[in-house]
């Protein structure tokens, strides 16, 4: 086994260092990508646009079913903030997230499935509305991001699909529609 000039032997040097290295690298972006929709949809609920948008690219996508196509952070920002306004409050979830990474190109997908609900008016005897469909992600490395390391291992969203299977409840502002 190679050793160092002391002696030793070395972590690179040892067999299987380097398979164990990508392994590890694969958790720790996986688990990225699953912090960064975390942290991003928390925000959301908080209206915290800033963290929130923080999780996009400057060049990101956003499909969603009902809208037409959405280009670039700040529209992002101003379509869905936009949307979510006429609601007291709302609750994102994230279910059944799947993430293939391209660790040498920085780039990864993933899918997911959506679970919205929006209090319609709190107090009231109505029911809340809700919607669900796949998310459909892909996300880019960005190790120079200047946000102070809270892009999750510099990675960022880049495109957004969200399909609508079902809903229920009614959307009164047709913020959706």
């Amino acid at each position: 086994m190679p050793r160092t000039t002391t002696g030793q032997d070395t972590p690179a040097a040892r067999p299987g260092h380097c398979a164990l290295e990508r392994r590890l690298r694969l958790l720790e972006d996986r688990e990225a990508l699953r912090s960064l929709l975390h942290r991003g949809w928390w925000a959301l609920d908080r209206r915290d646009w800033g963290t929130w948008i923080g999780c996009w690219a400057e060049d990101a996508v956003l499909e969603f079913g009902p809208w037409e196509e959405v280009r670039g952070r700040d529209a992002i920002r101003a379509r869905v903030e936009e949307a979510e306004s006429a609601y007291p409050s709302m609750q994102h979830h994230l279910l059944n997230l799947d993430f293939d990474v391209d660790a040498e190109h920085g780039r990864a997908t993933g899918t997911g499935y959506m679970w919205f609900v929006a209090v319609t008016a709190p107090g009231l005897d109505t029911a809340p509305y809700a919607m669900g469909g796949p998310y459909d992600w892909e996300f880019r490395r960005d190790d120079g991001a200047a946000d102070g390391g809270q892009n999750n291992g510099g990675w960022r969203l880049t495109r957004q699909r969200l399909g609508v299977w079902w809903t229920t409840g009614e959307d009164r502002q047709n913020s959706f529609g």
